[in-house]
Order: structure tokens, then C-alpha cells, then sequence
């Protein structure tokens, strides 16, 4: 595919880093020659310095041949702009990044009036999953999967006590047909290998043929267990907790929303419904604690800063708040996150790039995607005679560490695979993977290279 990245920003060298490599022709667009300089040098990629607002830059390298255009500069108007003169003059998919609430108010109508085929927002995706996290908790995952024969079951390791201790090779003599796909420790999740062992405070995500995961869910279940929240405290009034205050204030929360900003607490105050704004400073302690944080329920670091985010996460966790979220952009401190025992940390640059991936192959190889805690993916594909992960045994097939071949369904049969296991043309695949290295998985499903 012909694929244009307009934006050599974070996301966009982000979505080029996962596309490279593939079986892509990517031309990246960008007005600061030294950067694309850079680009050049570290990627296979043609690039063309200019202001892709200019339609007769866009001709000049003929957009109308292009299957996808992305635009992801900082600013919204200028990719609204962009997609929309791309797709006028014959680009055959174009996607947005757009952030500011006021155009996400009234998303259907830019993307009618704008002939735009999608929209991203990384504040509105993380506010979705800290949202899916903290509300729609559940157990029991039947619907993301085409076959209806392969469920999911999510538990606390606590609730099968017999596991704890064990291997990934000893959980699967004592449940069979089962399979361990991620395990969430300390904020982190971790795509197990043979040797992982179980720890008393994990989580678990294991996978199987539907009649077994729904008699294993039936022994660890917990009812009632997440419908109870009630308080909730958000640090930063930025896009990313404006929508998320907005959105548990709908569900009932009583939401405190902390901001440094006396003009944003005033828009805040005057955009949100039902949320007690706040005027301070969370990194004093004793704001906090006036704000009674140890009877939170949850509590959510979303300021633009990953130290403060951090720090405060970790405060909160000394209080004693159940459901500990940050928002760190950062891989550097993935490390620290598990150290320091917090429930959930999120990378928006991770889950929008994630996003815009699965449009772009989601026509061709993705029939189903569904995140987890919002640093891991799930997904199911049909696999083709070409791919690199077809015809041959999974133990022979470089598999990144952040990818688990899960399941494979193949016609009324569900297999789950060990190291001999080969994909077949057809097989439908299911797929854990790290966010981190979805660029890596994007290789294996490229086409075998042919030799004349």
C-alpha cells in the first residue's frame, strides 16, 4: 500500500516506526527539513518537505495514487484541512488526528461536511479504557471473537489460589485447553512465556474453547465486586480528564477534578455537569488530604507531566486508593510503573497509534481488536498462504517477546497452539499483543518476499 504520513511529530514517527518494514511505500510530509533529514537517514521512506495544505503539493506526488493518508500534525485544523483536500482530489482513505473537545462535539457532521473517512483522539481513546477499566469491569469476554467458540476469562489469581507459584508450563497441566495470555502486574501487563510464574497479587487473562473458559468463570467470578464506585479524583484538567470527568459524572461518580489553571477551572466549571472543579496545586499533600483523598475510590494522574503523574499515583497509593491510573508518555519509566504498584498506566502516543494501525489493516487482516488495560491488544485475523506467520511451526517463527499466538479457530475446530502448531490459509488467529511492539507484529503479517 501507499501510505502518506503528514506530521513527522511523535505519533507520526511512531505510526512510521510500525509501518516500516512492511508491505508499505510510505511518503512522510513535513515543513521542518531537519527533521525529515533524520527520518531519511533511520527510515526507508521518501519524504518531501512543504505544507501538504498546499494542493499542488499533493498533486505533485500524486495523492490521488495514495491508498491512505494520515495526518497527525499538532494541529487539528490544519489535518482536518489536509484529509479533506487529499480525499477531493482522489486519495482513496484519509484519517485525522483531532483533539480539541468543541470539534469532537460535532465530529459527524467534520467528517460528512469534510469527506473524512476517520477521526482519532488520543485523550478521548485513554479516557475510554481508564473509563472501561474503572466501570465496565468484567470478567467474561464472549463477543469480541467472529467463531463464538473462543471466549476470555479475567480474574484475580487470588480467586484460584492453586495457580499461584506455578509456571506458565504447570497452569497448563492443571487447566488444560487453556491458555495464559497476559498477566497484569503492578500496572504492567506481561505477555507470559513458558518459564512466567504466577504471582499472589496478578491478574489474569486466559483464554479456550468457550464451554470451558464459561465453567472456569463460573469458580472465579466475583459478584458485585465492581459496582461500587462511587468517588473518584482526577489530577489535570486537560482534554484527557475533561473527558473522562465528563463521562463518569454521566455514570453517577462523584467526580473532584484538580486543576492548576485558574482560566482552565473556569472553562472546566462552565463545560462540565455535575463535576466539583478545584483550584490548587495536587503536589501539595495537603490539598489532598482537605479533599479527603484516602476516601477515594479511584484516582487518576492525567497533568501533562509524567513525573508529577507519577509522584502523585504513588501518594495515592500510600493512601490506600483501590484503583490507582496514570498517564505516562514515556517508555523510559515502564520500569519504575511496576516498581511502584500502580493498578494502570496509560500511553496515549501507544493507543492512538494502535488506532490509526488498525484502520489501516483492519480492511485487509483484522476482523476483531479489543485493548487491554491500554498497553495491550487482542485481536483476531484471517490468516493468508503469504504471511510470514503461515505454513510454518510457531517455534520456527521470530516472535517478538510482547506476541502470543493465542488461539487458532480452524473450521469447527479450536486449537490451542504449542511450538509444532502451523497456521493454516484461512485459520482465524487470535493475538495478544504488547502495544509496544505492534509495529513488529505489523511485519509478520507482510507477504514472504519471492524470489526470481
Amino acid at each position: 500500500m501507499r501510505i502518506a504520513i503528514v506530521g513527522a511529530g511523535k505519533l507520526g514517527l511512531k505510526v512510521i516506526n510500525a509501518l516500516v518494514g512492511g508491505d508499505h511505500a510510505i511518503t512522510v510530509f513535513d515543513t521542518n527539513e531537519a527533521v525529515l533529514n533524520k527520518i531519511s537517514n533511520q527510515y526507508d521512506v521518501m519524504t518531501v518537505a512543504g505544507n501538504a495544505k498546499q494542493i499542488s503539493l499533493l498533486k505533485e506526488h500524486g495523492i490521488e495514487s495514495f491508498d491512505f493518508l494520515i495526518a497527525c500534525t499538532d494541529n487539528d485544523e490544519q489535518n482536518i484541512v489536509i484529509a479533506s483536500f487529499a480525499k477531493k482530489l482522489g486519495c482513496s482513505k484519509v484519517l485525522a488526528r483531532v483533539r480539541d473537545p468543541e470539534h469532537m462535539n460535532q465530529m459527524d457532521f467534520i467528517m460528512e461536511t469534510m469527506n473524512i473517512d476517520h477521526i482519532v483522539n488520543p485523550d478521548l481513546s485513554i479516557t475510554k479504557e481508564i473509563y472501561k477499566y474503572l466501570v465496565e469491569k468484567y470478567t467474561l469476554t464472549n463477543g469480541i471473537f467472529s467463531s463464538g467458540k473462543v471466549s476470555l476469562v479475567q480474574f484475580k489469581v487470588n480467586r484460584y489460589k492453586k495457580l499461584i507459584g506455578l509456571s506458565m508450563i504447570e497452569v497448563s497441566k492443571v487447566l488444560t485447553n487453556m491458555l495464559v495470555v497476559a498477566i497484569s502486574r503492578n500496572g504492567k501487563i506481561i505477555i507470559p512465556h513458558g518459564q512466567t510464574v504466577i504471582d499472589a497479587n496478578d491478574t489474569i487473562y486466559m483464554i479456550g474453547e468457550k464451554s470451558e473458559i464459561v465453567e472456569l468463570h463460573k469458580k472465579v467470578h466475583e459478584k458485585g465486586k465492581y459496582t461500587n464506585l462511587q468517588k473518584v479524583m482526577i489530577i489535570g484538567g486537560g482534554k484527557t480528564g475533561f473527558y473522562l470527568a465528563g463521562k463518569l459524572a454521566e455514570f453517577g461518580v462523584a467526580v473532584k477534578l484538580i486543576e492548576k489553571s485558574k482560566e482552565r477551572c473556569y472553562y472546566l466549571s462552565t463545560h462540565l455537569d455535575d463535576v466539583m472543579v478545584l483550584h490548587g496545586d495536587a503536589t501539595d499533600t495537603t490539598l489532598l488530604e482537605e479533599e479527603n483523598l484516602d476516601e477515594m475510590d479511584a484516582f487518576v494522574a492525567a497533568t501533562g507531566f509524567d513525573e508529577e503523574n507519577l509522584l502523585l499515583a504513588l501518594i495515592a497509593k500510600q493512601r490506600g486508593v483501590e484503583d490507582v491510573i496514570s498517564k505516562v508518555s514515556h517508555q523510559s519509566y515502564k520500569d519504575l510503573i511496576e516498581k511502584m504498584g500502580i493498578d494502570m498506566a496509560l500511553n496515549p502516543l501507544d493507543i492512538v497509534a494502535s488506532t490509526i494501525l488498525r484502520y489501516v489493516q483492519g480492511s485487509k487482516k483484522i476482523i476483531a481488536s479489543l485493548l487491554i488495560q491500554g498497553q495491550a491488544e487482542i485481536m483476531e485475523i484471517i490468516a493468508t498462504n503469504d504471511m510470514k506467520l503461515a505454513n510454518v511451526p510457531l517455534k520456527d517463527v521470530d516472535l517478538p517477546d510482547g506476541v502470543l499466538i493465542a488461539a487458532i479457530h480452524r473450521g469447527q475446530q479450536v486449537i490451542i497452539p504449542n511450538g509444532d502448531t502451523k497456521i493454516l490459509e484461512d485459520d482465524k488467529v487470535t493475538i495478544f499483543c504488547l502495544l509496544s511492539d505492534i509495529g513488529e507484529l505489523e511485519k509478520l503479517f507482510t507477504a514472504r518476499k519471492a524470489f526470481l
